[in-house]
């Protein structure tokens, strides 16, 4: 098999999840991708540190596959390598406000002079073209302001998710954005700036709630678990754990009714439809916390099985970690990286898709700090003298 965008170079200027995971997307999809970082390496390397030399879990996952070098792109010597970078490039990543691209060298007008069918891809947090387009922002940022945050959480406490979606959506958005900037150069020669943000993530995965907020004026707020759309949606208590269960549908709901004995409730007005069974979602969710709270988790499981009706434990992280689907579907892999124990690698997760006749997936561990900035500075011309003497200058 083999893997289609083989021959592709990317730069990869990103930091934290959205840059870093588009280019990621790329690697596996054969890209060569470079991460370029700081010469005392850039901060997202050191969140939720494993390693001893503080290396840290989400850096490992965000940038497998890649190789990586240091560049201080702010001295001249740095501006210089990077031009020379761009010659040899297909796609530059970088997730910095404008003035941030500008200071670098890395706006489109600048990469275009050094080769026109660059295409650069950038994320931010609000776009840009409107007032806030030079503000700073994260996932957490985004999810509060697309309402996301309002209608989660317990009644009255606004709360993010612990996943950040706004961040891999948009990085997974901008990964497809960058594919299709690719086709198009294939066509036309033509390079392009492909813009993805947070915000617009975060709007795009809220708008259902926004479309029905703007139709019908509902002013929802909170209902924690429970589904504002369907039911039973909810979690529930087990007599020795938390499972979670979807019914969205009529034929999910009759079955949901003859599993508890409940088939009165087929011809009740209250839960004629999907979004009567939501807005009177509470009653279903107390029949079936009392249904569970008598049973074990994987009573209530075996049952709910039988049954066709969708369900799943809530786990903790460890538990993930060993569930048997997951291990036997290989979701993570197990990738070895300095400084972790022996037999305990990086449990990075595969291509989130998979592909009957491409190659795709992880076969590289995320690169130590500069690992490789001696190998593709020579490839660019420069003698280990060079090369010695720009490490003396602070300028990699």
């Amino acid at each position: 098999m083999t893997a289609v965008l083989e021959g592709v170079r990317v730069l990869d200027f990103g930091r934290y999840i959205a840059g870093p995971w588009c280019a990621a997307v790329l690697a596996d999809l054969g890209a060569e991708v470079i991460r370029i970082e700081k010469i005392s390496g850039s901060e997202d390397r050191y969140v939720m540190p494993i390693t001893p030399q503080q290396d840290g879990a989400s850096y490992m996952q965000m940038n497998r596959n890649k190789l990586g070098m240091t560049l201080n792109p702010m001295k001249d010597e740095g501006r210089e390598i990077v031009r020379k970078l761009v010659a040899t490039a297909d796609v530059v990543v970088a997730n910095l406000p404008p003035s941030g691209l500008t200071a670098m060298g890395l706006d489109y007008e600048s990469l275009k002079a050094v080769r026109p069918d660059i295409i650069l891809t950038t994320v931010t947090a609000f776009g840009t073209g409107g007032p806030a387009s030079d503000r700073v922002g994260f996932d957490g940022v985004a999810q509060a302001l697309s309402g996301a945050m309002y209608l989660s959480g317990p009644p009255g406490r606004p709360t993010k998710t612990i996943t950040n979606f706004a961040d891999f959506g948009t990085a997974l958005s901008s990964a497809i954005g960058t594919l299709a900037a690719l086709m198009h150069r294939d066509k036309t020669g033509e390079g392009q700036h492909v813009e993805g943000s947070l915000l617009g993530t975060a709007l795009t995965f809220m708008a259902a709630n926004l479309i029905e907020q703007a139709a019908i004026k509902p002013d929802r707020v909170s209902t924690w678990n429970r589904s504002q759309g369907a039911g039973p949606a909810d979690t529930f208590a087990t007599r020795d754990g938390w499972i979670l269960v979807h019914c969205v549908g009529e034929p999910l709901f009759r079955r949901w009714c003859r599993l508890l004995g409940q088939e009165a409730l087929l011809d009740d007005p209250r839960f004629v439809s999907d979004q009567a069974r939501g807005d009177n979602g509470e009653e279903l969710s107390e029949l079936m916390a009392a249904w569970c709270a008598e049973r074990t988790t994987e009573e209530a499981l075996t049952a709910l099985d039988e049954a066709r009706i969708p369900a799943g434990q809530v786990y903790a992280p460890q538990q993930a970690l060993d569930d048997a689907h997951i291990q036997a579907m290989g979701f993570l892999q197990a990738v070895d990286y300095p400084g972790l124990p022996d037999g305990k690698g990086a449990f990075v997760s595969d291509t989130p898709v998979r592909f009957s006749s491409l190659r795709a997936g992880v076969h590289r561990r995320a690169p130590t700090l500069g690992e490789h900035t001696n190998t593709i500075l020579q490839e660019l011309g420069y003698s280990e003298t060079d090369i010695a003497a720009l490490r003396e200058q602070g300028v990699v």
